[in-house]
């Protein structure tokens, strides 16, 4: 089955920017599209801009954002992307991510250009309007910008945080109990070292007390605190960290010239001479010689499907 996410349209190839013209991703519509189903959304039509259209930007007068025609302050459409948006978002709840247009002023998720009254640009910039509102009713969505998919790390991570959203929701469809999001819990437990030790523990800790929760409300603090914790993008260290802890159930198993070879590549990994797909390729093989049912129910060593090629750069 598919994995529901959200997309600015014109990132998908619809003609839908202000100058008639898209944006079309190559890595979204040829690779993701074989796994996502993507639901187009462009604000700025969706409030009855046509396409092509006179530019619009982001304006801050008096301390407050406002979206008005490039050319002329005076058309103001504010108002109508704040109705459009609440409306809209609600409509979302099922998402499992969301891929928006870059330097869009509705669309953006970071650096924005944001106009003062003089001509300049305040540094740094905003987030689109739409965007912030997004990210700030859904904080635990995964979000990304389609210029920042080309980053091969950001690009696997959003990726992987988008499966492993859908993994939580089909994990309890149906059936939300607290044994299944135990069980749940249980898969990630490597991802979440690997991501960021510190809400591993923490998470853990809120798990334990999860028969003093109403369950309604324990998910929803959950899925928080899980999707933020795997924002965090794993690195060489943490992730040579999960390899030791995977060495160690195999400490009784391989004989000297297997443990000095699993010993070798994890040495290499850390040191950046061979990729994370070296020792985990490895890791598979010694599971097949030698079954290990915690082991082998890990997301770790399967985060998404393999054609995805997302590992091969880290």
């Amino acid at each position: 089955m598919l994995i529901p996410i959200g997309i600015s349209a014109c990132v998908i190839g619809e003609k839908v920017r202000f100058d008639g013209g898209h944006k079309q991703n190559r890595f979204v519509t040829e690779e993701l599209s074989e796994y996502f189903k993507f639901k187009p959304i462009c604000p700025e039509v969706g409030i009855g801009l046509p396409s092509p259209r006179p530019a619009i930007r982001l304006l801050e007068t008096n301390g407050k954002q406002r979206l008005v025609g490039s050319q002329d302050s005076d058309q103001d459409h504010t108002d109508k992307m704040v109705i459009f948006t609440d409306k809209q978002i609600p409509q979302l709840q099922e998402m499992c991510g969301y891929i928006v247009c870059a330097k869009s002023p509705t669309c953006g998720m970071e650096r924005v250009k944001l106009y003062i009254e003089n001509g300049n640009t305040v540094p740094g910039g905003t987030t689109g309007v739409y965007t912030r509102k997004l990210m700030e009713q859904m904080p635990w969505l995964p979000v990304e910008e389609d210029g920042r998919l080309q980053d091969p790390v950001l690009r696997e991570n959003f990726v992987f945080r988008v499966f492993a959203l859908n993994d939580l929701y089909q994990s309890i469809k149906g059936n939300l109990t607290r044994d299944a999001i135990v069980k749940f819990h249980s898969r990630y437990k490597l991802v979440l070292m690997a991501h960021n030790p510190s809400l591993y523990q923490t998470l853990g800790r809120l798990v334990a007390t999860i028969n003093e929760w109403e369950l309604d409300e324990f998910f929803i603090a959950y899925r928080l605190q899980f999707m933020d914790a795997i924002k965090c993008r794993a690195n060489i260290r943490t992730n040579t960290n999960v390899l030791m802890h995977m060495q160690g159930y195999f400490k009784q198993l391989l004989d000297k010239k297997q443990k000095a070879e699993l010993a070798d590549l994890i040495m290499n990994y850390r040191k950046g001479h061979l990729p994370l797909l070296a020792p985990l390729t490895l890791f598979e093989h010694y599971l097949q010689l030698h079954p290990n049912a915690y082991l082998q129910s890990q997301r770790y060593l399967n985060p998404y499907p393999k054609e995805l090629r997302l590992r091969f750069s880290l």
